[in-house]
């Protein structure tokens, strides 16, 4: 058995017929196969590793190299993607060698943190990977919009084809990346495949030539559903100009369906507004997304509560050692070795999940000992929640 890295034009015969067959409706047809060669520039910069036998390949996984605002901090981070075997491969431990070397090799290019959406959480969870909240698609009649037809907003809309506003959406997107905690973006060679497809609209929310406010969207069919992707906000005002935009549509559409960062709340939007809100976790197919450290450098200079405490990092490929945790200066220093053994913290004892959770603001220090993540004394937990408050991120990008 081999891992090695696959080049670009290998990808066709090589992961590509195995994410499809992994992922997809087969057996695939002639004119399916035909359309890999139309992937590749959308790969690219991808890191393909595959495991080969006799000149078959048994499994494949990529890392797309991306950013992720960890509490104001913009990361470099390890998409994972594309994971998948042989159907007369599986479970002989092809995939964890490939994560492994796949994340080896993406940490020690300097990518400190890494997320996914998995096949099985809970195989991702013995890779010290933390579940992160999943998007809630909120669905609703246009017709219940008609009080924001009403409204005096400040500001107007823009509506264009996505592949002429490409532009104004990348730049906004990068301003949700620098403010957003959580947020996540592909690298530019990988998200221009949404401007090549051309296949939505793109809708802004603009307040003095400044866009505060985008969603790309599609209509089904007359009397269909009107499908918003991530409606990505700044403020009430501009997200009240999107609505109020759909609502124009009562009398071409049925629904409306958008998808909604956790903390989003549409059942306060409007009075009398008919609502059905879900994030629907499923296996296989509906996963909420999960995230992990792959270096306790993703922490220093985090802005942060004053608290401070002694950390055991145990069990893990990638975080290991004991740490002193430090944030009474309002930034997160790291002291490690000989040197965060001395004094008297409080110590908590964390896997690389229960440390994630805490960094990522999913749990607090009681939960992460609840969920077998840690051993965290009520000493310590009070220092960590200093430290880490809680915090929802928003992942956005779906890879």
């Amino acid at each position: 058995m081999v891992i090695r890295r696959v080049s670009s034009e290998e990808r066709l015969t090589t992961s590509f017929p195995l994410v499809a067959y992994a992922f997809e409706k087969s057996p695939r047809t002639a004119a399916r196969a035909a359309e890999f060669r139309d992937y590749l520039p959308y790969h690219e910069g991808n890191r393909t590793l595959v495991v080969e036998e006799d000149g078959s390949t048994l499994a494949a996984a990529s890392a797309v190299p991306m950013r992720q605002n960890l509490r104001g901090a913009v990361l470099p981070m390890a998409g994972v993607a594309g994971v998948a075997t042989h159907p007369l491969a599986r479970r002989q431990g092809h995939v964890r060698a490939l994560l492994h070397q796949l994340l080896d090799e993406m940490r020690d290019e300097g990518h400190v943190v890494s997320a996914l959406w998995p096949f099985r959480p809970s195989f991702y969870a013995r890779f010290g990977y933390t579940g992160l909240p999943k998007p809630r698609t909120a669905s609703f009649s246009p017709a219940d919009l008609a009080p924001l037809l009403r409204a005096e907003l400040p500001g107007e809309v823009g509506w264009e084809r996505i592949a002429t506003g490409y532009p104004v959406w990348r730049e906004f997107t990068e301003r949700c990346l620098r403010e957003r905690h959580g947020f996540a973006l592909f690298p530019d060679y990988r998200d221009v495949g949404l401007r090549d497809r051309d296949e939505h609209w793109l809708l802004t929310a603009q307040v003095g030539g400044v866009v505060t406010g985008a969603v790309t969207y599609q209509i089904d069919d007359h009397g269909g559903t009107l499908t918003a992707d991530d409606l990505l906000v700044t403020d009430p005002y501009a997200r009240a100009l999107l609505l109020q935009f759909f609502a124009r549509h009562v009398d071409q559409v049925a629904r409306v369906t958008v998808q909604l960062p956790a903390d989003e709340l549409p059942e306060l939007w409007l009075t009398d507004l008919e609502v059905h809100v879900e994030a629907r976790v499923a296996r296989p197919g509906s996963a909420a997304p999960m995230a992990r450290l792959l270096s306790v450098d993703a922490l220093a200079g985090l802005p942060t509560g004053p608290g401070r405490v002694r950390v055991a990092l145990t069990g893990d490929r990638w975080l290991a050692g004991t740490y002193l945790l430090d944030g009474t200066t309002g930034s997160l220093e790291l002291v490690g070795g000989a040197a965060a053994t001395r004094g008297t913290p409080p110590t908590a004892t964390l896997t690389a999940a229960g440390l994630s959770a805490l960094a990522y603001g999913v749990l607090d220090p009681v939960e992460v000992q609840l969920s077998g993540l840690g051993e965290v004394p009520a000493d310590a937990a009070t220092e960590l929640s200093r430290l880490f408050p809680r915090h929802l991120p928003y992942l956005f990008a779906d890879f």
